[in-house]
Parts: structure tokens; C-alpha cells; sequence
């Protein structure tokens, strides 16, 4: 490489980050809820998809969020910690969700939560 600035896999063609996909409403920034502060220290977003069933189990937005962090950190304290995904599940207004809380870089390479369904990447 003739330049120190030049990345072994070329210039970026693309790039979308978290911050536009909460802009976008893609992921939807559940860090302002007390729950979510009590509980994470990391930045919390969740997936538009997760989002509607938080909006539309029958609970406030906050209570939900804090039956969710109940659940994943019950999980945390049973599962080893070797992975950057944790599987859980949580029952919301009288229905389980199977739900996926992916710990990873944000867009500074911070790390970052994300909530989605198992099947979202």
C-alpha cells in the first residue's frame, strides 16, 4: 500500500450507519427511556419490527422496555458470555416473543445494543 490512509479492501462504496437507520426509523433509539438508562450502559436501539410489538403489546413503551431488560439480563446470567448475540424470551401483554439482543460496534465503533426478532441481521 502506497498510502496509510488506503484500507486493504478499497475505497467505501457504501455505507449506512446507526445513526441514519434511526433516523430512517429502521432502528428506533430506546436509550431515552428510564428502563432502558437503569439497566444498559451502552447505547439501545431496537428494530422498526420489535418497535411495533413494544407499541402495540397493550403496556407503556417504558414498562415494555423494562419487562425486555428483565428477561435479557436474567438470560445474560445463565448463558456464558461468548457470544455477541443473546436469545431470550418475553412475554408482552400475554403473548412470548422470541426476541435477539446483538451486542456490536456502533458507528464509532462504540459498543452498541440492538434488539431485533432472530431472524433480522
Amino acid at each position: 500500500m502506497s498510502n496509510d490512509n488506503e484500507s486493504a479492501f478499497g475505497d467505501v462504496i457504501f455505507s449506512y450507519t446507526r445513526r441514519q437507520a434511526i433516523r430512517d426509523g429502521v432502528l428506533v433509539d430506546l436509550t431515552p427511556y428510564h428502563s432502558i438508562q437503569q439497566a444498559w450502559k451502552h447505547h439501545f436501539a431496537c428494530t422498526s419490527t420489535v418497535w411495533s410489538i413494544i407499541e402495540n403489546c397493550g403496556q407503556i413503551e417504558d414498562c415494555a422496555c423494562q419487562l425486555i431488560s428483565v428477561a435479557a439480563i436474567t438470560k445474560i446470567r445463565e448463558q456464558p458470555a461468548n457470544s455477541d448475540a443473546l436469545r431470550f424470551s418475553v412475554n408482552l401483554g400475554g403473548k412470548t416473543y422470541a426476541l435477539k439482543l446483538h451486542c456490536g460496534p456502533g458507528d464509532t465503533a462504540e459498543p452498541v445494543l440492538t434488539l431485533m426478532l432472530p431472524c433480522e441481521d
